[in-house]
């Protein structure tokens, strides 16, 4: 079995970083700052979609996702915390078998230096982001990617994560997916998005992947 994993909202909680780097760029730029729980929204999707519909259009999108990440990739990305239970989770699957990768739009390269700088990257096989040109920060392209690289069969993994665009890229590429309710995406976008089951604790999540019965559509998703 192969389980591929969201980083933000799934195995690390981003908030502070992601909010307070997102209003320094804001700020920057001279427009409105909103307060940190009115741009939770923001946490999951490709970052340039979501400035473009933060800032209401293209304009500026570019100097604001520079200005995003000089902050973000200096102390952003650490402002970060691992939810309770992910790292108990990452080991019962690992000890039974399953192939363990990261899928996230973030930036590979900070993706990487956040599961380095919390001791996780040691669980996965491979850490897959974006690139600097937004290369595969559409997760159906980043799955599709993770798959042409890894060459294993998509009626055999799974794909967990919290907002939509997880299950949507994993339904674009024939993989099943989880969705978890600890993160930043409600039950209805998870379900409205085809997810196979929802899991509300880290601690319940290893069943559904390692009894391999995820392939089933969740029926509040079915046509």
């Amino acid at each position: 079995m192969i389980a591929l994993f969201d980083l933000d909202g799934t195995l690390t909680d981003p908030k502070t970083g992601i909010t307070r780097s997102i209003q320094y760029a804001l700020e920057k730029l001279g427009r409105p700052v909103p307060e940190a729980d009115e741009l939770t929204w923001m946490i999951g999707p490709p970052i340039f979609a979501g400035f473009t519909q933060l800032l209401g259009g293209a304009e500026q999108v570019e100097d604001a996702v520079r200005l995003y990440r000089e902050r973000y990739g200096d102390v952003g990305l650490y402002e970060n915390e691992v939810y309770a239970g992910i790292p108990a989770l990452l080991e019962d699957l690992r000890e039974n078998g399953v192939r363990l990768y990261v899928a996230t739009s973030k930036l590979q390269v900070f993706a990487r230096r956040i599961l380095d700088h919390f001791d996780l990257s040691r669980f996965f096989i491979e850490i897959y982001g974006s690139e600097l040109d937004n290369r595969n920060a559409d997760k159906r392209d980043l799955i599709r990617h993770i798959i042409e690289q890894e060459r294993f069969d998509p009626t055999g993994a799974v794909m967990i994560g919290d907002r939509k665009h997880d299950a949507i890229g994993a339904k674009a590429n024939g993989l099943a997916s989880i969705g978890v309710t600890w993160g930043y995406g409600s039950r209805q976008e998870l379900i409205e998005a085809g997810v196979a089951c929802l899991v509300d604790a880290p601690q319940d999540l290893a069943k559904p992947i390692l009894t391999r019965t995820v392939t089933t559509p969740h029926p509040a998703a079915a046509p």
